[in-house]
């Protein structure tokens, strides 16, 4: 009796694996790649490039799963914002695997941050200036502070906010909202506009500054995952948000279409020869008498 509790679970039969079908890029259409992924066939291969080497090197366990179908995970995650299991599901693997292949190539686009999200150089500025309402690329992120922080605070210790200080109105100027303080670098809107030329100037700012929220909408649009609250540890969730930021240049660099794309007017950047005071006021009471 006692070899019989002592070896009887020997003999049990081991629990079968179930393999689940997956899906596979070269299984589905160009329409429901870019569709489900974002990107288009070739754009994913891109992308698998840029990252291949970190992620063949990174561990053992992504032997069994090519570098191609990792990228095919983490940005069906970020397209969809789908629970990770729902993903697994939809694609054939476990959940753990479905986590796994998120972070090592969320990992791996931010250690290539520095070679896509970059400020311009002189020449990159000028153009900018002249193609300030065609779709933009983000030149500057920072998503390490909490939501109830303030969008001013967060710009006066950002490095964008450091790098205009020590410039001249010459290589251009910032536009914010009320929230901020109008400042020879950072062009605010009128708060109690006292002439109809300050009423439009103050339209002709909403609609400039419109240019920059459209960026915004394209952004969350392609990748459903910033559209609500990701339930992963703060550091993770920063991490995500900069490699979609990353993946938002790479879409525009490859020429990426929106399916709901808008049709922007593009309006020729008109230089601006200012001599005056430093102050951003003068500056903008300068710009209201000159043009409104």
């Amino acid at each position: 009796m006692a070899d019989l509790l002592l070896f009887g679970n020997v003999f049990v039969e081991k629990k079968k694996r179930n393999y689940r079908e997956r899906i596979e890029m070269t299984g589905l259409s160009d329409t429901k790649i870019r569709s489900r992924f974002r990107f288009r066939r070739d754009s994913i291969t891109y992308i698998s490039d840029i990252v291949r080497y970190d992620l063949q090197r990174a561990t053992k366990r992504s032997l069994s799963i090519s570098v191609e179908m990792q990228v095919m995970l983490a940005l069906r995650f970020y397209a969809s914002g789908s629970f990770l299991e729902v993903i697994g599901d939809t694609m054939g693997f476990d959940k753990s695997t479905v986590s796994w292949a998120i972070d090592d190539v969320t990992n791996a686009l931010i250690a290539k941050k520095d070679r896509f999200i970059k400020w311009p150089n002189h020449v990159e500025i000028l153009k900018s200036k002249q193609n300030f309402f065609s779709r933009g690329k983000f030149i500057n992120i920072d998503a390490q502070w909490p939501g109830s922080t303030h969008d001013s605070h967060v710009f006066r210790t950002s490095v964008v906010c450091t790098f205009f200080e020590h410039r001249g109105v010459e290589d251009g100027y910032l536009i914010g909202d009320s929230g901020y303080a109008c400042s020879m670098f950072l062009i605010t809107p009128y708060l109690h506009p006292a002439n109809l030329s300050e009423e439009a100037f103050n339209t002709a700012h909403c609609r400039t500054r419109n240019a920059v929220e459209r960026v915004f909408g394209w952004w969350k649009r392609r990748f459903h995952v910033l559209h609500s609250e990701i339930k992963m540890k703060p550091a993770k969730v920063c991490k995500i948000i900069g490699a979609c930021a990353i993946l938002h240049n790479i879409a525009i660099s490859l020429k990426e279409e929106m399916d709901d794309e808008d049709e922007d007017d593009v309006n020729a950047a008109v230089h601006l020869a200012y001599r005056g005071p430093e102050d951003g006021r003068a500056i903008r009471n300068f710009i209201t008498r000159t043009y409104f």
